[in-house]
């Protein structure tokens, strides 16, 4: 019988922050240890769930065998929710997952949840406090990812740089959180503050991040440095908050807006997504095309994987801000169809000009 709660680890961030490279890294050094994962992230095609499930880790052989996006069981443990933030769809979605979870919970030593780019974390931790999960859930911390190099810029993340201008001059956006609010929201419910890509800052810059960090946060708070994701596990897992034990007493923005009967906006309301799938693609026509459609459209995040000519590996292919990254992640399975599978996450995005103009890639 189990009688230790299961550890949860919540990972927030902006789109781009890091936060699956950062889950995919804890999961490769699972080291036998179970962990149930809860991915949630905007965008038609749940892409991160996907690469969460093809991650080549023991025991994930048949990982990539079910690709329903449901409330279900996967066979690797991913349990994807539906569409739109945690904070928006708590108490319709994160319960029934979580009880999912809590009946197999002599099988489970960890539990990971990585929000959708925009989310709150307050709500989400205030659901730990629920009978039905206090008695066998804790939080074990809420870990903050920030892009180091666009925090350092003065963008907070990887979106145009007009975006909080945009919203203030829109009067039906009043009380829509801006980018920095939501940025000191999420740094006043975490336990631990990592910012990435820090490979990519000079020292100076670095300080900078530092500075704007220390400043929303209490001085017990420890942050970590990382590159390319890689930090061990034991730095982030077994810490002991039991977060929702003083998450009343974190005030956020967003308690602010409620407390003055403010119609409650989540920015996120206002951002759309693109999905499409392809055939087999030329990888660098790909890459053009989706950096002129970057030149042209307010795009902030591209993720997805390519079926190459000739290639017996996917590739996979993710983009923020002008940024795209590839590499191949596996080899195709013998019964698995070539697609390649895009979603792009932007505002006012036209899916007919996406989807003609991507066309041209195919081979």
């Amino acid at each position: 019988m189990q009688l230790k709660k299961i550890p949860a680890t919540i990972v927030t961030g902006f789109l781009g922050s890091g936060k699956t490279t950062l889950l995919s890294n804890i999961i490769k050094q699972a080291n036998g240890k179970r962990i149930a994962v809860i991915v949630n992230e905007f965008g038609e095609l749940d892409i991160d769930a996907d690469l969460l499930r093809n991650c080549p880790i023991d025991g994930c052989d048949d990982a990539g065998t079910n690709t329903q996006s449901s409330l279900a069981e996967q066979e690797s443990g991913v349990y994807e929710l539906a569409n739109g933030c945690i904070c928006c769809t708590v108490e319709e979605e994160f319960l029934p997952v979580m009880e999912k979870l809590l009946e197999r919970r002599e099988d489970i030593d960890h539990i990971l949840i990585e929000t959708s780019g925009l989310a709150l974390p307050k709500p989400l931790v205030q659901a730990f406090n629920w009978p039905e999960v206090k008695q066998f859930c804790t939080v074990d911390a809420v870990i903050t990812v920030l892009d180091g190099p666009a925090v350092a810029d003065g963008r907070i993340a990887n979106n145009p740089e007009h975006i909080q201008q945009q919203r203030l001059q829109d009067e039906s956006l009043d009380h829509d959180p801006t980018l920095q609010e939501l940025l000191e929201d999420q740094l006043g419910s975490a336990d631990l503050v990592i910012i990435s890509k820090t490979d990519l800052l000079n020292d100076e810059q670095r300080a900078r991040v530092d500075s704007i960090v220390r400043a929303h946060v209490k001085d017990e708070i420890k942050t970590l440095n990382v590159s390319n994701g890689e930090i061990s596990s034991q730095l982030i897992m077994g810490l002991g908050s039991a977060t929702e034990d003083r998450i009343e007493a974190v005030h956020s923005h967003h308690d602010h807006h409620h407390e003055h009967g403010d119609d409650h906006h989540h920015a996120h309301d206002h951002f759309n997504s693109v999905s499409l799938e392809l055939g087999e693609v030329d990888a660098d026509k790909t890459v053009e095309l989706i950096q002129q459609l970057i030149a042209t459209s307010t795009i902030y995040r591209v993720k997805g994987f390519l079926a190459l000519p000739n290639k017996p590996m996917r590739q996979i292919l993710q983009g923020v801000g002008t940024r795209i990254e590839q590499y191949f992640d596996r080899m195709w399975h013998d019964d698995e169809t070539r697609t390649s599978r895009l979603v792009f996450i932007g505002k006012e995005l036209d899916e007919q000009k996406i989807k003609t103009c991507l066309a041209a890639a195919c081979v």
